[in-house]
């Protein structure tokens, strides 16, 4: 019971405790990555968990770290950041997403592809649409507005055969086809509604 009331006492923040540093901000997130975002006037920025700022509130919009960055807007334009604040990439796509399997979404000029954790392209900004990687693969929309899976090469895995495909979690996906909501494997086999 001692050692429970000095880590308590200890680490009040993992016991739900409020820093002071938390009232010089408008908003603050929990902290992942090592980092929490935080908002003052309207602005993004990010703080380790003793609240030392790391990266200034200076972006309009900006995403949970994942994997180590993070997609922050400035402007209209997304752009990446490392946790030191570094950027990877310059503020040019329309949209961004987290980092999953070591890739992201992003969009420029309505279509969708994937960068690294370089910044540097990964799979061609070809796709329709594109969401995040999971179990490695990703669901992505082709030109004639169907959905099916690619690997992280940009292969097509499963064809495009569906009118919408979500994220694979725990080896199973949902997808609609004929208006109707089912799950698939890795295999594209039916495995329940």
């Amino acid at each position: 019971m001692k050692k429970l009331l000095l880590l308590v006492l200890t680490f009040p923040a993992l016991c739900g405790y409020s820093q002071k540093w938390e009232s010089k901000y408008d908003y603050v997130d929990n902290c992942v990555c090592g980092l929490a975002q935080v908002k003052k006037d309207g602005k993004v920025g990010y703080v380790n968990k003793s609240g030392v700022e790391i990266i200034s509130p200076q972006y309009d919009e900006g995403l949970t770290f994942n994997e180590g960055y993070a997609a922050v807007r400035k402007g209209t334009k997304w752009m990446y950041l490392d946790s030191t604040g570094k950027a990877i990439t310059e503020p040019v796509y329309d949209e961004a997403l987290d980092f999953n399997d070591g890739l992201a979404s992003v969009s420029r000029n309505k279509l969708y592809g994937y960068i690294n954790t370089s910044g540097k392209v990964a799979i061609p900004i070809h796709f329709a649409n594109a969401h995040n990687f999971a179990e490695g693969l990703a669901p992505a929309e082709n030109d004639n507005g169907l959905w099916g899976y690619i690997d992280t090469k940009g292969s097509w895995v499963i064809t495009p055969m569906y009118a919408y495909a979500d994220i694979f979690t725990n080896r199973e996906a949902r997808v609609m086809k004929d208006e109707k909501l089912f799950y698939i494997d890795k295999k594209n086999n039916k495995l329940h509604d």
